[in-house]
């Protein structure tokens, strides 16, 4: 098997997780043709692909809020992104569906893009914002709110409680990105309140992730319609 049915096989059977984790690094490769300056060594997001705080291409351009989750600064940006959202994911999914954690993926990203919207305004400054951080503070936050004491064993280290991990982790984060990144660190706060709300109004009744649900499987029906009507024109021709 070569690599690249490798990489196929375990897109199709590795999950939600290890899709989302495939399409930020596709994503990221895809900024790297069009959008990295090799003289600047920076990336020149364009204001239709990242989250801008002016309220007005907020408006005209609302896609935003949720492509900007799937664009990353760079390199270390992207791998330490990735392996929280591993780490995170796969969690998370021992409790709840690969349904609910996408959901909260995408309303995780958009509420903290939403935070970081209206805290620049309210500060009278400008800026983007690019990452999945709020999306996977989201989830980080909501399986430690749903399992604060469980146990796990750290090589080296040994064991520690799952909130003791996250706040570790959560540290790192605001530690790893440049203190004048206030933007980043609210969306990051942001994300992190949405995944304890979520988790909070889900042992109440009520599923925040439900609406995204409902698209994702109509999109998923459409595309498996789409599948039959490819397969029996195929079967027609041979």
């Amino acid at each position: 098997m070569n690599i690249l049915e490798d990489l196929k096989l375990q897109y199709k059977t590795g999950g939600i997780v290890q899709k989302l984790i495939f399409w930020n690094i596709g994503v990221f490769l895809l900024s790297l043709i069009f959008f990295y300056s090799f003289s600047t060594r920076q990336f020149n997001y364009p204001t239709w692909l990242g989250l801008y705080s002016n309220f007005t291409n907020v408006i005209t351009k609302p896609w935003t809020v949720i492509s900007y989750m799937f664009l990353h600064g760079g390199f270390f940006h992207l791998i330490f992104n990735l392996l929280i959202l591993h780490f995170s994911g796969r969690l998370f999914v021992t409790y709840f569906t690969e349904r609910q954690l996408f959901g909260l993926y995408i309303l995780g990203g958009i509420f903290a893009g939403l935070v970081f919207v209206i805290s620049f305004n309210l500060l009278a400054k400008e800026s983007y914002l690019v990452g999945a951080s709020g999306s996977i503070w989201a989830i980080l936050m909501a399986t430690a709110t749903y399992a604060p004491y469980l146990l796990l064993r750290i090589p080296l280290i040994g064991s520690a409680k799952l909130w003791q991990v996250v706040a570790v982790i959560l540290l790192l984060g605001i530690l790893s990105s440049p203190f004048q990144n206030i933007g980043g660190h609210l969306a990051h706060l942001g994300g992190a309140f949405f995944g304890f709300l979520y988790i909070k109004l889900l042992q109440n009744g009520t599923d925040l992730s439900k609406g995204i649900s409902k698209i994702q499987v109509f999109f998923e029906g459409c595309l498996h319609q789409r599948k039959k009507l490819l397969l029996k024109k195929y079967i027609e021709i041979q």
